[in-house]
C-alpha cells in the first residue's frame, strides 16, 4: 500500500475574533508569528515542532465551534511556565494533573478552545 500522508503541515484553531486570537497566541502565549494568510483572517504560529494556525471561521464559510479537547503545548519547566502564563492573565481550569508520567494544566483561549501546557518527566521507555 502506498503511503499517501507523509506528515502534518499544521493544525487549525477556530476563532470568532482574529485580532484577539493573534494577540493571545502571539502576545500571551509568546508564540512566534509566521505567515499571515494574505487578506484572509488567518495566521500561523510556530511552536518548534508543529505550526498552529488560527482562522476566523466565518470568513472561510465555516461554523465556529471551539475545540473541546486540548492542544497540548510542551514546556521544559512546568512550574515556571504555569506561573508566567498566570501572570499574563491565563486562568487554569482545575488543579495540575500528575499522571505519574507527566504534568498537565488546562486552560482556554479567548474563544473557549481548550489548550494545555504539558511536561513529560518520565522516560518514554
Amino acid at each position: 500500500m502506498t503511503t499517501l500522508i507523509t506528515g502534518t503541515d499544521f493544525i487549525t484553531i477556530p476563532t470568532r475574533d482574529f485580532d484577539k486570537a493573534v494577540e493571545f497566541y502571539g502576545g500571551v502565549l509568546g508564540l512566534p508569528e509566521g505567515k499571515r494568510w494574505g487578506q484572509m483572517p488567518g495566521a500561523e504560529f510556530e511552536t518548534g515542532n508543529l505550526t498552529v494556525a488560527v482562522m476566523q471561521s466565518d470568513a472561510f464559510g465555516l461554523e465556529f465551534r471551539p475545540h473541546s479537547h486540548p492542544v497540548e503545548f510542551h514546556v521544559d519547566d512546568f512550574d515556571a511556565a504555569h506561573a508566567e502564563l498566570e501572570s499574563r492573565g491565563v486562568s487554569f481550569k482545575g488543579d495540575t494533573i500528575d499522571s505519574g508520567v507527566c504534568f498537565q494544566a488546562f486552560f482556554e483561549d479567548p474563544d473557549g478552545n481548550m489548550l494545555a501546557i504539558h511536561h513529560r518527566y518520565a522516560p518514554k521507555d
